[in-house]
């Protein structure tokens, strides 16, 4: 029967005795733990910022019509070119228009779909902006300003202002920081806009917008959804975009080829729209997880060298103990009580040590105009990270200590004694 009180005990004595030798493997454990857990959660939190500032506003469906030349040529009407080689050259897009037709009824059948968790619609047309005698050409975007931040975050992206401003003022304008910053405007000032036919109307501008990629936010502004449909001079079933959040993403690929079979328009994926992002997302996880693993591996080596110089260095204990009737089983107990033990403090000091450094680079500033609405850099705090690093410490330990205790076990006290 083991004596659990008396192992223990003993393996108690061993490390006090050793004071160093403990505080130095307990301490390996420590910062090996404190750096894997400072190191994913700084890094997962980057990656998931960068994620966010591409896909937080990229619908996982983008429906529209896509221009595009004819499929069927009139020679193709003739019977007798059927078996022949017809050579086209010169091909025109043909005559279509960019509304979405029935798109009303096509967002309401979405909106019942139980993948679906909502579908918008949206105008895009092409203008000029106007103030003064500067004239920058652009793009402005009918929406629904409470259905966008809902959706797809447009507040984060409002740096002045709010869409709960836009909706309540028809005339009104989200206009983009770098076409703000052209032309000397500021939120309560007016810009004019002018459509390709030559139509222009005056706007309020009620809000900043900043998406963090400086191409657009030179040219790209929001107005109100019916506001778009006057400056155009359409009817209010005019809508050239529907823009779809799914409560997987990973539905967007099938649901998107069913809409395209269904109502012949053409539907992107947010996959298939952010493939080289997607591309890079995937190695930048890759590389973090890589390193973290790294990280914890060198740390269970060093660990299992520390233990390992324990056990030689207590070559006279293990004999003495021994030579007084503790079994091979017992003496490899006590060493493995030790290595349990040395993990247990260690790991728990690490998980401090990486809670206490991600707290503080979570408060470090970190701004940059590319990322408007972080204000400090990223982290992300897991409970999954802490509970990988309190095993690692506990399960390398164990290895570490369970090797090495071997050796003890089968240690000879009678060889050990003669040579002292």
């Amino acid at each position: 029967m083991i004596e659990w009180k008396i192992i223990l005990t003993i393996a108690k004595t061993h490390l006090l005795t050793k004071i160093r030798q403990t505080a130095t493997a307990a301490l390996g454990v420590t910062f090996g733990i404190g750096a894997y857990i400072t190191l994913v959660s700084f890094m997962t939190g980057l990656n998931a910022m960068l994620d966010d500032l591409i896909l937080n506003q990229t619908p996982h469906i983008h429906i529209y019509n896509e221009i595009e030349p004819s499929k069927n040529q009139p020679i193709d009407l003739y019977q007798q070119f059927d078996n022949s080689l017809n050579m086209v050259h010169s091909i025109k897009p043909k005559l279509s228009q960019k509304k979405i037709h029935n798109a009303l009824p096509i967002i309401h059948y979405l909106n019942k779909d139980k993948n679906v968790r909502g579908a918008i619609p949206q105008i895009k047309a092409t203008v000029f902006y106007i103030a003064g005698s500067i004239e920058l050409g652009g793009t402005i975007t009918g929406i629904y300003p409470l259905e966008e931040a809902l959706l797809f975050n447009l507040n984060d992206y409002v740096v002045e202002g709010s869409p709960q401003e836009l909706k309540s003022n028809e005339n009104g304008i989200l206009l983009g920081i770098g076409i703000a910053k052209k032309m000397s405007l500021k939120v309560g000032e007016r810009i004019q806009i002018s459509t390709i036919k030559g139509d222009i109307f005056p706007l309020k501008i009620v809000g900043l917008y900043q998406s963090g990629v400086a191409d657009i936010d030179a040219v790209k502004s929001f107005v109100n959804l019916k506001t778009a449909q006057k400056i155009l001079g359409e009817a209010e079933n005019y809508i050239t975009d529907i823009n779809i959040k799914l409560f997987d993403i990973e539905q967007a690929v099938p649901l998107s080829k069913k809409i395209e079979r269904q109502f012949q328009l053409t539907a992107i994926d947010i996959k298939t729209a952010n493939a080289q992002f997607d591309t890079g997302t995937t190695i930048r996880n890759l590389i973090t997880y890589a390193v973290s693993i790294t990280l914890l591996i060198v740390a269970g080596f060093g660990i299992y060298n520390i233990l390992n110089m324990l056990i030689y260095e207590k070559m006279n204990d293990i004999a003495i103990l021994k030579a007084t009737g503790f079994s091979g089983k017992d003496v490899q107990l006590i060493f493995m009580s030790q290595a349990m033990i040395i993990g247990f403090m260690g790991g728990v000091l690490g998980l401090l040590i990486g809670y206490l450094l991600t707290s503080i680079i979570a408060t470090i500033p970190f701004q940059t105009e590319a990322l408007p609405t972080v204000k400090t850099y990223p982290i992300n705090l897991q409970p999954s990270f802490f509970v990988i690093g309190f095993l690692f410490a506990m399960v390398s330990t164990f290895l570490a200590g369970y090797f090495p205790s071997l050796k003890a076990k089968k240690i000879d006290p009678v060889k050990i004694i003669r040579g002292q």
